[in-house]
Parts: structure tokens; sequence; C-alpha cells
């Protein structure tokens, strides 16, 4: 059967790879088995063009149970028989079509990806990335993406405990959404996607299946968008309750031991789920897709297998453990019907009522061709790299006009508006709630405690990509240390555009080399993750945008940080430099830039020795009770970190500090590796010589205050005013 470029097209598959697999095969697919390739072969499911680089991730850490990529989901082994489990990924491009159901989908997919692991979810967060928010159908996609979250979240009782959010031109018309989970486990309860042995049946749980999604995440992540098509119909559709019943009912047969395989249907549907599960047995399997449970009549195999319904698991159970799993299915009146059975023959074969409509190698399905390209940095980057900043000019506004432009910038400003929508204190577990650096769960039954943040800077990774994605790393980190908790490991989700253009593969490759490095030097491995391509429109891409993931572990839940100011009176101080001037180079890819100048320019930076000892020496001060407040330093620079302390903690703050010229470096510029901290004055000696041991530089800035904020002569504000304006912005430009 020849099938015609445009159906070709459609299965996300080329000319190349329809010859490739006919010549691995040896004849001619039919349509049903070319649909199987078209999912299992696209950039969401075959990674394509990112396999190869995804190698560079550290694999063999000791603290990991599984390998990277290995399972649903990464592993980390915390100590005392606990492991945690976590991971982020995209709905990108199905949030632009459709937000709310994009979003919700996103949330209710990577929560599957946690308990299918044997894991209870425990916490939620996001990253999130619109076109700028004075544009109507900006507020459109932002609502609609916050109330999906909030609603399927807020439903299956996770709190949603962290994440951010940021506006760029770049992402006009193609919104990035990444959804990240977190589980807490028993290492004994553990359960991976395997088929287990020839003889064990297929159990197919939860809802029924719908024509919702066919080539939903599959199809539209290896495309770019067209605005004549017609795309809502590959959008999935969620149903929260559901989901929480399936969570229940699926980890109680879970601890019975009674289940050799568990597996979420995610992208490509039953495809995807029954596939994996095969090879990672090497073993074969055979489903007969007239025993499935349809929620719509007519529906075809072809519609059947690649349906993308939600809410729905794929068990591995042995014919006398049969009975014992399906009675507690029964007990929570969930859907489940056996499907089919594992085989020997490594091979996916689908009967339809008895009849054989397709039978292919799984070992060909699961090897899709691999490419590589000749990666070649854009020259308008290049040059806004190599750009010297020294010749910006001093602004012409005054000081205080422009700390109030930067501190009202949407991409500053508080995002209260959008996480008080989320319930963060559901299962009662949040010790620091959304608005800081990173928040911090308590792992209940125990004394520890899980710090987790998400961080990505798109300009510096457009300015830089290795550089930037080291970047995004360390800030995330150092994110965590500023809450007392050890960094232990990362998730990331890959967002770029299309692959196939060399300046697109240039990016992607030095970001992952960015990224595999950065978790060497911490010693926190890459344990799970998504790559997420083609995110573009037909007019361009969008900024290259690493985002990561964080997780780390505080052995004591009561030695932990905020960022907030608590006392008046208390000293501030600068950790990571000795003076508040900085070189104009610093304003390199900054808020302050693009926002006064309308620039994105510069070379970015970071000292990763410097870095790793300011953390390290963060981490020590807090475990010695010495600090009242941390906070990283990083977005609109020093002056916004000051205040967003002094707004958090409802304090106000003075200076001591004298102002240069060139006031604007020092108040705005993006230095990495800096943290404000406050404390008590009786414990200055010791935080000095903490920080003298170390070899970490220090400057006092000044001292909390009870209501009058002053930066400078220029800025003297009280606190109820600059908060006034940093907690309304968002929510003015929503009205």
């Amino acid at each position: 059967m020849n099938f015609d470029e445009q159906t070709l097209r459609n299965l996300s598959l080329t000319q190349y790879e329809y010859d490739l697999l006919v010549e691995r095969l040896g004849r001619e697919p039919n349509y049903i088995e070319l649909g199987l390739f078209g999912s299992l072969w696209s950039e969401h499911c075959g990674y394509q063009h990112s396999k190869p680089l995804l190698k560079k991730f550290q694999s063999d850490h000791p603290k990991l149970l599984v390998s990277a990529g290995e399972e649903n989901a990464g592993v980390v082994d915390i100590g005392d028989g606990d492991a945690i489990v976590f991971k982020i990924e995209s709905h990108n491009h199905p949030s632009a079509i459709e937000p709310y159901e994009g979003a919700a989908t996103g949330v209710g997919g990577i929560v599957r990806d946690i308990f299918a692991m044997g894991a209870k979810p425990v916490a939620l967060l996001n990253s999130l990335r619109f076109g700028p928010i004075n544009v109507d159908r900006n507020k459109y996609l932002l609502d609609g993406v916050v109330s999906g979250i909030s609603n399927y979240g807020n439903c299956l009782g996770i709190p949603n405990i962290g994440g951010e959010i940021y506006f760029s031109d770049s992402y006009t018309g193609n919104p990035l959404v990444n959804a990240m989970c977190i589980g807490v486990l028993k290492i004994q309860d553990l359960i991976k996607s395997s088929s287990g042995p020839a003889g064990n049946l297929l159990l197919l749980v939860g809802s029924g299946t719908g024509k919702d999604g066919i080539h939903g995440a599959s199809g539209l992540a290896s495309n770019t968008f067209d605005a004549d098509q017609e795309l809502r119909p590959t959008v999935q559709v969620g149903n929260p309750f559901l989901e929480k019943i399936l969570i229940e009912s699926c980890l109680e047969v879970v601890a019975t031991g009674k289940v050799d395989g568990l597996q979420d249907l995610g992208a490509a549907g039953l495809t995807s789920a029954s596939v994996e599960c095969a090879a990672n047995g090497q073993m074969g399997f055979e489903i007969d897709v007239s025993l499935i449970p349809r929620r719509e009549s007519g529906m075809q195999a072809y519609e059947v297998m690649l349906s993308e319904t939600q809410e729905r698991m794929l068990f591995s159970v042995s014919p006398q453990n049969l009975d014992d799993v399906c009675g507690i299915f029964e007990k929570w009146e969930i859907n489940h019907d056996v499907i089919g059975k594992v085989t020997k023959r490594e091979f996916a074969t689908i009967l339809e009522n008895g009849k054989l409509i397709a039978d292919v190698p799984i070992n060909i399905l699961t090897d899709p061709p691999l490419y590589t390209v000749d990666a070649i940095e854009s020259f308008e980057i290049t040059k806004a790299r190599e750009t010297s900043l020294e010749n910006i000019p001093l602004p012409i506004e005054s000081q205080l006009e422009i700390f109030l432009k930067i501190l009202s910038s949407p991409n500053i400003a508080s995002r209260e508006y959008v996480y008080r929508q989320y319930d963060h204190q559901v299962q009662t577990n949040t010790v620091i709630s959304p608005g800081g650096d990173a928040s911090l769960i308590r792992i209940k039954g125990t004394t520890k405690a899980l710090a987790a943040s998400t961080d990505g800077n798109a300009r510096l990774t457009y300015l830089d990509p290795y550089v930037g994605a080291q970047i995004a790393v360390a800030e995330a980190f150092r994110n965590i240390s500023c809450t007392g908790a050890n960094p232990i490991a990362i998730t990331n989700c890959l967002n770029f555009g299309n692959p196939q253009k060399p300046e697109v593969y240039f990016q992607l490759e030095k970001a992952v080399s960015g990224i595999a490095d950065m978790s060497i030097e911490f010693n926190a491995p890459v344990i799970s993750g998504n790559v997420s391509l083609y995110n573009e429109t037909q007019v361009s891409s969008i900024f290259p945008t690493p985002v990561i993931g964080a997780v780390g572990l505080l052995q004591n839940v009561e030695k932990h940080c905020e960022s907030a100011f608590k006392n008046p009176d208390d000293l501030v101080f600068l950790l990571g430099v000795d003076q508040v001037d900085l070189s104009l180079k610093y304003f390199a890819g900054s808020e302050f830039l693009e926002l006064i100048h309308n620039k994105i320019e510069g070379a970015p930076e970071i000292n990763i020795n410097l870095e790793m000892i300011l953390q390290k020496a963060c981490r020590d001060l807090i475990a010695s009770d010495l600090l009242n407040s941390c906070h990283d330093c990083s977005d609109g620079g020093l002056a916004i970190a000051i205040a967003e302390s002094a707004i958090l903690g409802n304090k106000g703050f003075v200076a001591n500090f004298k102002l240069k010229e060139r006031w604007d470096s020092a108040l705005f510029a993006e230095k990495q590796s800096r943290v404000v901290i406050s404390f008590n004055p009786s414990r200055s000696n010791e935080i000095t010589e903490i920080c003298n041991r170390y070899g970490l530089p220090f400057l006092e800035l000044g001292k909390v205050t009870s209501d009058r904020f002053k930066l400078s002569e220029f800025i003297d504000l009280d606190i109820n005013e600059i908060s006034h304006i940093w907690k309304n912005t968002l929510l003015n430009e929503l009205d």
C-alpha cells in the first residue's frame, strides 16, 4: 500500500522515514501499522533530534534508583528506605490551542507519571511563558492555563507549591506550559513499566476510550503551527475526579505487590504504553481492540490504538493475581478490562474480534531514525552577545522612576494573582508557600522536608545557550539553598524551536551541554525530563527555554529559612560581592536592559567556584540558626531583591551604601551568585567568620526598618506603597 505525501505528513512521517520502515519491515505497512510508526517515531515519542544529546546527562549516580529516561519519572534515594520521584513535562502546543484543557491535562499527565512508579503525588509546580500581557489573546491564554492548572490540581488534592511566569514577544502564538510533580514512596514499593513474563494479562483501567487527543501530543509536538488548521480535536479532555479515584485505587493495587508492571497512557495512548512495557520486558504483546471499552460509537481500530484519552493506566498482571487486583478496582467502582496478554514473540500484535489487523516487531517500533544537524550559531545572536555594554547610557528617568517601572514589570511583579488560585495547603505539609525563592514541604512521618523550584532564563540562553543553561541550573539550586536544603537532583524541560534548523540545533546542543556540566559540578544528576521542540509559529521561533525543576533535601524541617525580612533593626548583608558597584557588562540579558533600553544584548557569565561556595555558605549559615531571611538576588538586580524581602515581610529597609554615577548598574544589573541575607546584629561576628572561612566576599547593605523603604535619597517610600504596586500589577493588567 503506497501512501501519499499528505498522509505521511499528517502522521509526522517523512518519505525517507517511510522508505526506511518499509526496508526494515521487508514489506509495506497497512494504515494502522503506519499510525503506530507515525506516533512512536515522532519527535515527542522518539526523540529523533535530542536522544544523542541527552546521553550527556549523568546516569550512574549512586542515589539514582532508575537511570534517567528509563522509566516514567526519575527516582532518588533519600535515605531511611524512602525515595522521591519527580519529573517535569510540557503541554505547550495543546495549551496554545485550548488553554484550559491543554494545561489541565498537562497536570493530569505528569501526575500519572508519578503514581505509575508507585509514588504518592505530594506537590505540583509549573513554569509558564506567554506573549506580552497587554495583548488580549495572551490574557485569554494566561487565564485559561491558570484555570486549567488550578482546577485540575485542586480537584486532585495535590498542593501546587510553586512555579514561575514570564512574558515575552518570543512566546506570542506559542506559550509554554510546563508542569512538574513530586511524589514520595518507600523503596520497596517502587514499580516499573515492564510487561512482566509471557502469559501475563494486560489490564486497562480508567476512562473509556474516546476520539479526543488522536495525534495530540505525538503529532502536535512534531509540527509547527499553521494558522489555517483547526486543531482543537487533537487536544485531550481531562476528568480530575476520575483521576483522583485512579490515583487511590492504583496505589492500593501497587501496595499489594501483585502487579508486575504499570504504565500511564499518555502521548500515543495505548500504542506507546503497550510498546514501552513490552520493550522494557523484552517481550511482545497481543491486544484485541474489540475488548477496549469506548466512550463513542463508530470508532475505528486505528483511533482506539492512538487515542490520547486521559485518566487511563495499563497494568501487567499474572492470571493468578487477576481476581485480587480486579477486586480492588471493583471496590473503587472504576472500569477495568483485560484487553490482551504478554507474549514471548517480540511483536506488537493487534487483533479486532480475533482477526489480525497489525503485526510489527517491537524493536523496529522503538528504534526511530535519529538525526544530527550541522549546528551553526545565528550571526544575529553572535553579534548581540559580542556587543559591548560599556556605552549603555544612564537613563534619563530618575532612580525612583526606574525602580518603580522595574518593580511593576510583569516579569518582576508578584505572581500572587496566579498562585492564590492554587490550593497550596492541601495535605497540610507545605512549610514555605509560593512567592519566595523555593517552596518547602515536609515529608509526613519524618523530620525531613523537600525544597523545590522551577527556573529558566530565556534571554540569557538566547544570548549564550551554554552559559544560559548553566545559570538556569545554578539559579534553581540557589533558590533551594536559600531555604537551607541541599540540592540533590534536577529534571528539565527543553523548550526549543525547530531542531532541523542549524541555529536551533546549535541552541539545543549547547544548552544540554551546559545543564549536563553544571549538574556534575553540583553532584546532582538530571533524573528525568522532557524535550519539547518545534515551538514556533509560521513567523518565528521561541527563545530557547530550558526549564529546570530542582529538588533539595532538608534533613530537619525546623532548620529552614525564608525570603522575607523578619525583624526591625536586623542587619542586611549581600553575599557574593564586596561592593554594590558593578560593571555594565552585568546588564547582559537583564530585565533592566530590555525594559529601559529595549535591548537584549551582552555576554552572560557565571563564576562556578563562587556559586558553589556561596550556596554552601548559605546552607551552613541556615543550619547554624544564624539567619532570619535569605533571598536570591537575580531578576531585576539588587534593588528588586531587597524590595521583595521587604514586601514579603511587610518591613522597611534603609541602605547605608552610597550610589555613584552609575547607580543603574548598582541597583539593577543582574550579576550571578549573590544572595541577600538578614540577621540579628548580635550574630554578625559568627556570620562574618563563616563567610571568611569559605572565602566568600560580603558587604553590609543596611538594616531592616518598620515601615520605610529607603535605597537612596531619591528612593524613599512607605513599604505599603511599593507593596501595593508590586502585588497588583498582574491583577491590573488582567482587569
